[in-house]
């Protein structure tokens, strides 16, 4: 009798211990389960997309990213194409009063009288107004660098010292500037060598360098921006387009490093495709160590829709592409790029490239809880 008990003893404790064993693996499976997004996770999760052109007052645009669970940045231009600038950023205006919890905006200012006694302080003037409108952050585009002169002809640069009043001004508030400075390094190629922005510069040849020899270089471009970045450390500064430096992750990381308070948007998907394609561990371990340098950005243009329901169902499409390839493994194939896989981001990193970095960047602004 005693022996039996010792054997249904022993096989019970045998039983606990299989089970324990099984409850600990379920429980590890579900932590590393826990580790990563799915494809399916993309409506649950909240996403900020820090760089979009909102040109019209209609609305089926905000529409879709209540939806999709996507608040977004709206970003003023002064562009001497398109929408003007005060009314892009009346329309700004309005679509953040209507859809307070969906919509923030960034300001820009006029180059226009820029060799003219007084301009500093105009400009200044037009910053703070903005702020007090509702914009949380201002934006420089590559007309500075590309088209705007000094009194003697040559071009401005960003680096210039009649910016830095503006630009201290900037920082001493806390005030974000988004940079679009200098142009994709293609840009310096003629058509038929470019791999990925033949498009719009077949299209803009205005801004392809290739076409004027006569601009300053793309070195000149990037190099403009980092003495400014040297001129003013405590400046926050989001290089638009992956800072325009979209070719190389080994350039791009040296000035991440050398700037603490450079962060880059990821408004050039083709360039990470093709890193991904050609280097698919080095782009993704970039992706790990500079996880909180980094913003989810579309450069999506919203203009009136000929087709709402068509419009809604092409955006929420490309987001859903952004989103796989950041957090799944599946094959992608893109035209000129050729065959590449997503980079299966932890759970962690893209919760920072989707919300975190923003929401910190631009605190306390987006109210997204």
């Amino acid at each position: 009798m005693n022996q039996m008990r010792s054997l249904l003893i022993l096989l019970l404790l045998q039983v606990l211990l299989f089970l324990s064993c099984k409850n600990e693996q379920k429980t590890a499976t579900q932590s590393a389960d826990n580790s990563w997004y799915s494809v399916n996770d993309f409506d649950s999760v909240r996403k900020i997309d820090t760089h979009i052109h909102l040109n019209t007052d209609e609305t089926a645009f905000i529409e879709q990213a209540t939806a999709d669970n996507v608040q977004f940045l709206d970003i003023v231009d002064d562009r001497p194409f398109g929408v003007p600038m005060n009314e892009q950023e009346r329309i700004a205006i309005r679509q953040i009063k209507a859809f307070p919890d969906r919509v923030e905006y960034a300001t820009t200012f006029s180059v226009s009288g820029f060799n003219q006694e007084g301009w500093q302080t105009a400009t200044i003037d037009h910053v703070r107004s903005a702020i007090q409108n509702g914009a949380i952050a201002v934006k420089v585009w590559k007309n500075i660098g590309m088209d705007l002169k000094d009194a003697d002809g040559k071009f401005v640069m960003i680096d210039n010292p009649k910016f830095d009043t503006i630009l201290q001004f900037l920082a001493q508030n806390k005030i974000p500037l988004i940079g679009h400075l200098g142009e994709p390094r293609e840009c310096w190629l003629p058509l038929d060598q470019m791999v990925l922005h033949k498009g719009y510069y077949s299209e803009h040849p205005e801004y392809h360098m290739y076409l004027h020899p006569e601009f300053p270089s793309y070195e000149k471009q990037v190099q403009a921006r980092d003495n400014m970045l040297e001129k003013h450390p405590d400046l926050i500064f989001i290089g638009a387009h992956l800072g325009s430096i979209e070719w190389s992750l080994d350039e791009l990381a040296k000035r991440l490093d050398k700037y603490p308070n450079m962060n880059v948007d990821l408004a050039r998907m083709s360039d990470l495709y093709l890193h991904a394609k050609n280097n698919w561990q080095k782009t993704h371990d970039f992706f790990i160590k500079y996880q909180d340098r980094m913003l989810y950005a579309t450069d999506v243009q919203v203009g009136v829709a000929k087709d709402a329901n068509e419009m809604k169902r092409h955006v929420h499409e490309s987001r859903m592409y952004y989103w796989s390839f950041f957090v799944s493994d599946q094959a992608f194939t893109e035209e000129g790029i050729g065959s590449f896989k997503g980079l299966h981001l932890p759970r962690e990193v893209v919760d920072k490239i989707y919300y975190g970095n923003a929401k910190r960047l631009f605190n306390p602004h987006f109210k997204l809880p």
